[in-house]
């Protein structure tokens, strides 16, 4: 890995899937930024045939000098010795088995999220990523957001809410599925389809980051209540309940992909006050506003805005992460480890257990 600057790393990219993903994730980490932490050269597209790896650099990267290598297939990628790191944009069924062909070349990974259908391949990914010491990590690009330090900050720091005693989230969008062909990952249980891994992770991922305090990581196991709705053995709609013992905290958790969840999609309710977050989605939060106590004999609450203003889409956050891990020859980083997928994926197979979201590969 070499460096055009001296004072950040360059990373070179070997992108697997052409699809939208894929798309916001190079677009964003390529673009230009005012004080970049790291240079993203993106050096090869693997894609399922010449044509619509072509039409990929095309249409979403026309301006890069050098244009990346295209390949027709992905284990050309994994081969090419200018690829430093693999990034995985596939379904989430496939996910698995390009991870371990990757771990096979020898590459470093990053893997969208769900990183896996469930827990027991993860184990496998990590096991196999270890033995071959690379570097492997989820790709939560939510959990790397300036929004989301300072908003743990404004609550287990400054504790400007008290007690953080419940949370509330929800993910939600409106996809028609019922006109997808019965091709579209989205609507296949085959590719991992359904709410919960797609969307609903988010939502999983704002009550773990909201509810547990950094001195209660990872001491304490949430009980999981969980509910879903089914349609042509997909879930639409997830609905799931964490509960702290010790605490007494709760997060009620929702995704589903009939109805668009409004802008303000996160509220966290605290002893002496509370915090309404808001995007365009729980995986895009734009800001969030404190307010105090509710007083009902109150007309008009002030409440102090936080605005978080991101280049781009913000996907440039965990790629930077990323470059300086393996700068410094780490094999994994500390915002999104190793065990904290592994904990997030144990938690949706619960749910899914409760809910009844099989997928074929599971029996």
């Amino acid at each position: 890995m070499g460096s055009h600057n001296e004072s950040v790393p360059t990373l070179r990219w070997g992108v697997i899937g052409t699809g939208l993903i894929s798309s916001w994730f190079t677009k964003d980490i390529t673009a230009s930024r005012k004080n970049p932490r790291a240079t993203h050269i993106i050096q090869a597209i693997g894609s399922s045939s010449l044509s619509k790896g072509n039409a990929f650099v095309s249409q979403h990267l026309p301006t890069l000098d050098p244009a990346p290598t295209v390949y027709s297939d992905y284990q050309s990628v994994y081969n090419d010795p200018a690829v430093d790191i693999v990034y995985i944009g596939t379904p989430h069924a496939l996910h698995k088995q390009h991870c371990l062909d990757a771990i096979a070349a020898g590459k470093h990974i990053l893997c969208e999220k769900a990183f896996t259908l469930n827990a027991t391949e993860a184990r496998e990914v990590l096991a196999a990523a270890a033995e071959k010491n690379v570097f492997i990590m989820e790709a939560m690009w939510l959990r790397f957001r300036p929004l989301v330090t300072s908003l743990r900050k404004v609550l287990y720091e400054e504790k400007l809410i008290g007690d953080v005693r419940r949370v509330f989230c929800d993910f939600g969008l409106d996809m028609n599925i019922s006109s997808l062909p019965d091709s579209s990952r989205l609507k296949d249980p085959a590719m991992g389809a359904g709410s919960l891994l797609d969307i609903g992770v988010y939502a999983l991922t704002w009550g773990l980051l909201t509810l547990e305090s950094p001195e209660s990581i990872p001491s304490e196991k949430p009980r999981i209540i969980a509910t879903q709705t089914l349609r042509n053995g997909i879930d639409v709609a997830s609905s799931f309940i964490l509960t702290y013992s010790a605490t007494g905290r709760q997060g009620i958790l929702t995704s589903t992909v009939e109805v668009r969840t409004p802008v303000t999609f996160l509220r966290i309710e605290g002893t002496e006050g509370y915090i309404l977050v808001e995007g365009v989605g729980a995986s895009a939060p734009r800001s969030y506003t404190v307010y105090p106590k509710i007083n009902p004999a109150a007309e008009t609450v002030e409440g102090k805005k936080y605005e978080f203003e991101v280049e781009g889409s913000g996907f440039y956050f965990e790629a930077d992460a990323v470059a300086e891990n393996i700068a410094r020859d780490e094999k994994e980083n500390e915002v999104m480890p190793h065990g904290e997928t592994l904990r997030v994926l144990e938690i949706l197979d619960e749910i899914r257990r409760q809910g009844g979201a099989r997928f074929p590969q599971e029996g």
